[in-house]
Parts: structure tokens; sequence; C-alpha cells
């Protein structure tokens, strides 16, 4: 039987990496001026597949070919330009503005499907 807890862990846990991504580009957008900054970004799958205890594959035969999900740790990396600008300052305004705004539509979709599981349970504990 799977706890409440079990039951919301995939979507509260995007969440809050969502939230933490937003921080770190909002930094980047921040520290677009400033010379020798380098922009920054949370490896949002990696870091999930890792909360969620998920990593390399098991299989059940030798002859199975072993595929790895490549869960890190650290889970923030530096983004690479594609115009080099003279002062060492690797944000890309444009760019930083695009993964910024995805990742709010990205939250917000984690949210409403937070939401319905929540009503969903609310909806069966009640008897509806």
């Amino acid at each position: 039987m799977k706890s409440i807890q079990d039951h919301l862990k995939f979507h509260s846990e995007a969440l809050a990496l969502r939230s933490q991504r937003n921080e770190v580009l909002a930094s980047n957008i921040a520290n677009a001026a400033t010379p020798n900054f380098k922009a920054k970004d949370l490896k949002f799958d990696e870091m999930l597949n890792a909360k969620l205890g998920l990593g390399e594959l098991q299989t059940s035969d030798p002859r199975h070919m072993r595929v790895s999900i490549g869960a890190t740790e650290e889970g923030i990396g530096f983004r690479q330009n594609v115009t080099p600008s003279q002062d060492g300052n690797t944000v890309e305004l444009h760019v930083e503005q695009m993964q910024f705004s995805e990742n709010v539509m990205r939250y917000q979709t984690s949210l409403e499907f937070l939401n319905r599981k929540i009503a969903g349970l609310k909806s069966a504990i009640k008897g509806e």
C-alpha cells in the first residue's frame, strides 16, 4: 500500500527543483552585465532522478543491456554560451529569459498536477 507521501513525492520533488532552478536562472539574469560571470543551470532530470532514488536500471539476465540514468549529486553546472563576450560573461540574456519562462510554465504545471492529486485524495477520503 502506497502512503500519501509516496503518492505525492514525484510532483513535490519536481516542484522544489523547479523553484531552485528559477533561483539559478534569476541569478544568471541579474548578473548579465557582471564581467566574468559564468551562467549556471540546474540539471533538472539528473537531480530529480537522484531525489527519487533512480539510477542504473537493474537487469535480470547478464545478456540484457545495462542502461544508466546518470544521476549526479551536484546537479548544477555551467551553461556554455553560443556567442562569446569580450568581458568573459557567459550569460546570454535571451537564452536565460527563455529558459526562465519555460521553467515557470513547468513549475505551474507541476503545481497543477500536485493540486489535482491532492484533490483526488481528498475526494477518496470523503468517499465521493
